[in-house]
């Protein structure tokens, strides 16, 4: 277990006030979580590389949180420091093609929306993605034909060497993940530079209003982690967990939709215990089936028994 950290000793060292025992939920989307026994706010990729250099230097566990999509955080919390990443800039460059680059800490369906304002095409499948360009980036995020392997051109990334510009070929990007989700390169994603088209205003928000209703009719709304888990080759994992027969079952307050089996709901108050033990019964109830070991896609954040 991550001793709890010394609070005036992190003040000295990051030159910044952070919060002490902050309740996580309401920074995910699942709205589950305990407390983070030191939270810190980066508000810019400046903020954001002084402040894990720091962490990275001392040896301090750290947690960085952006839109809290993809992610369930423990009922006991998080041990050391929770880092929220609100690096919010943008800049719009004029080539062929256009691009936009856009600090990590952007919610990625606003950037799309301001793309097709601008009359701009190339992220109209990102409108509907839950959480922020630097959790795409480091999850390789897609949806509808489209992800990030698909619209990268290049990502900030800081490593223990400093800030490093990383190529598509460098992120190493597979189904839903990326060399650094699968820890095989230790980094944090800071930017990214996205590849665009030009087009017009009018055909991209009418894209984007088809992916937006086929998205309404597929997915439950409601406070969810998001796909669950990933699907296995010529399968979808929520087809297999409804044909386990599990579509709909709850425990707690926490169920598996009624909607779509690969979205695992809290319906108030849910624990996220509750989860982890749905999650459990999914994979072995689809194993027992189907002889098929379903992957997670998302995170476990925290202390964990």
């Amino acid at each position: 277990m991550t001793a709890v950290p010394d609070l005036e000793l992190l003040r000295a060292k990051l030159g910044a006030a952070g919060r002490a025992n902050v309740p996580l939920a309401p920074y995910t989307s699942a709205r589950i979580g305990g407390p983070a026994d030191y939270l810190i706010v980066a508000n810019s990729s400046d903020d954001l590389e002084t402040t894990v250099g720091v962490l990275w230097r001392e040896g301090i566990d750290f947690v960085l949180l952006g839109g809290g999509s993809n992610v369930l955080v423990s009922d006991r919390g998080v041990r050391g420091v929770t880092l929220l990443n609100r690096a919010k800039a943008v800049r719009f460059e004029q080539g062929e093609p256009p691009s936009v680059w856009a600090e990590s800490g952007v919610v990625f369906s606003n950037l799309a929306n301001r793309c097709a304002t601008k009359g701009m095409s190339g992220l109209e499948w990102a409108a509907t993605v839950p959480g922020t360009v630097g959790g795409a980036a480091f999850g390789n995020a897609g949806a509808f034909g489209g992800d990030m392997a698909g619209s990268l051109n290049w990502a900030d990334v800081l490593t223990p060497s400093g800030r490093e510009k990383w190529s598509v070929e460098a992120m190493a990007y597979g189904y839903r993940t990326s060399v650094l989700k699968k820890k095989l390169a230790r980094g944090v994603v800071l930017a990214a530079d996205l590849r665009l088209a030009q087009s017009t205003r009018t055909e991209v928000e009418r894209q984007m209003r088809e992916f937006g209703e086929r998205r309404k009719t597929t997915q439950p709304p409601g406070a969810s982690m998001g796909s669950m888990f990933k699907n296995p080759p010529s399968d979808l994992a929520g087809r297999l967990i409804e044909a386990a027969g599990l579509k709909g079952a709850r425990i707690g307050n926490a169920g598996i939709s009624s909607v779509h089996a690969n979205f695992f709901m809290n319906h108030g108050r849910a624990r996220a215990e509750d989860v982890r033990l749905l999650v459990e019964m999914a994979r072995s109830r689809v194993l027992e089936k189907f002889g098929v070991d379903l992957e997670l896609e998302i995170e476990w954040v925290g202390e964990w028994q």
